[in-house]
């Protein structure tokens, strides 16, 4: 007998966990109240309070679990994305090394039979599906390069004529290099959703690292972010596209300055750009004995 397994929403059922249990708390104490007013005898108070207070415990701490797991689901949720983008620049990257002595085979027979324009044609095929992936290999960091493959791809289906500038290793950053990924795969989502009804949209990408740590940005030529949202735009429900459309930017925000980092925004009629800066270990440390 085959058995089937229902897909459990962790993120739905945590919520309403979360909701239940604060709902819960709310309740017992309005009704621990109405009690205490309406009972003169003060054991049978301190007894109400005690139930309330276990009570309320009880649902703090499923709260707490429950946020707990919506965070594992979000993780888990992330880092199979940067396994499926990872195995997918790793099988390109095989069939690039397999059909690499094809490739010469054919060229050399075209050269062969004189039939140079032929060939000529032939290489710069070869070539532009070779740059298509060798593009994206700019760091030293394989879950980086996969996701900047994966987003090229992205934005060469929806027509979005894209720059990318990376400079440096990025292999030490001071935050889980899937936390990264997410963040920057945000921020070009952001982009190109921008992009949508754009003609000529252009979209750049840049990463940085020096001694002040890692500065990344995307920038992008799609209509100017208004004042109102410009301002509130990395809070929770806001964003470029209005308010209520989802918690992308708010999450970027967050898990950055998590980190000691920080990101801001400009836009005008002619690009908006988001950059952001991940300091070093070293810095973010400093930083943090002097506060202390």
């Amino acid at each position: 007998m085959k058995i089937t397994h229902k897909e459990v929403n962790v993120r739905r059922n945590a919520a309403y966990s979360i909701v239940i249990n604060a709902v819960q708390i709310a309740a017992v104490w309005l009704l621990a109240v109405m009690l205490m007013r309406d009972n003169t005898r003060h054991f049978e108070s301190i007894v109400t309070v005690i139930v309330a207070a276990l009570v309320s415990l009880g649902a703090a701490l499923d709260i707490r679990e429950a946020v707990a797991a919506r965070r594992k689901s979000e993780e888990a949720d992330a880092l199979g994305d940067m396994v499926g983008q990872m195995d997918e620049l790793n099988r390109a990257l095989r069939a690039q090394r397999h059909d690499f002595l094809n490739h010469l085979q054919v060229v050399f027979s075209l050269i062969e039979m004189e039939e140079y324009q032929e060939a000529g044609d032939y290489i710069e095929k070869v070539y532009g599906d070779m740059q298509s992936v060798s593009r994206a290999m700019r760091t030293d960091s394989p879950a980086i390069n996969a996701l900047l493959r994966a987003k090229l791809a992205d934005c060469e289906s929806a027509g979005i004529l894209t720059e990318l500038d990376a400079a440096g290793t990025w292999k030490d950053l001071p935050m889980p290099v899937w936390e990264f990924c997410r963040v920057l795969s945000n921020l070009i989502d952001n982009a190109i959703d921008a992009l949508e009804h754009t003609a000529n949209s252009s979209l750049r990408i840049m990463l940085r690292e020096d001694v002040h740590g890692y500065g990344f940005s995307v920038a992008n030529n799609g209509p100017a972010i208004p004042e109102d949202s410009l301002r509130r735009i990395f809070e929770a429900g806001v964003s470029s596209h209005g308010e209520g459309r989802g918690m992308g930017l708010y999450i970027v925000r967050k898990t950055l300055e998590s980190y000691g980092g920080e990101i801001h925004v400009t836009s005008d009629a002619e690009r908006t750009i988001f950059s952001g800066l991940i300091p070093h270990r070293k810095e973010r440390n400093g930083k943090e004995a002097e506060s202390a």
